[in-house]
Order: C-alpha cells, then structure tokens, then sequence
C-alpha cells in the first residue's frame, strides 16, 4: 500500500518557475489581426473591424411570457420567481433591489 495522497495540496510543476517575460512572450499580440473560424462551419469567419452594417440577420421575438417581467432597473427579463418587490415605476429583481 502507497501513502495516502493530499489533493487539496498546492501542485507544483515546471513552470511555475517561467519568468514574467517569458510569460509575455506567449501571450499573443492584440494588434494582430485574429479570425475567429468556427470549426463546424467552416465558410463562416468573422475578421475583427469587419464592416458588417449591409448584414441582415433573422431574429424571432418572443411575446412577453405570463411567468416572465422585465426590471425596470436592469432592463432584463426574468422569471417571476425572481422579482423582489413593484415600485410604482415596475417590478424590481432581486439583483437590482441587493
């Protein structure tokens, strides 16, 4: 039988003892032009800059839900179960009312 291990102890390997420049080095420059490709679709790319203003996109709007409000802090739309109180400007969520 082995000794018995500790998984809440820190873990310790090689680089941890990589300089702060070397750390620099590796990370990638934000200059640079980066294209975000998604794998499961490759014809689709989007350059970073992009003019994409004569782009049209489909968009279904839902009604408004009978289990549903929107904050009239935050302007979010949230489950009833997550109203804290009505003011008389609208309901508040509890995020807001925190």
């Amino acid at each position: 039988m082995g000794m018995a291990t500790d998984y809440d102890a820190p873990r310790k390997n090689d680089d941890e003892s990589e300089s702060i420049e070397a750390l620099k080095e590796r990370v990638p420059d934000k200059t640079s032009a980066v294209i975000d490709e998604d794998p499961d679709n490759p014809g689709s790319f989007e350059l970073q800059g992009a003019d994409l203003s004569d782009l049209d996109l489909d968009v279904v709007v839902l009604p408004p839900q009978a289990d549903e409000f929107t904050c009239v802090s935050c302007f979010l739309v949230k489950h009833r179960s997550q109203l804290d109180h009505e003011t008389k400007l609208g309901p508040i969520c509890m995020e807001c009312a925190a």
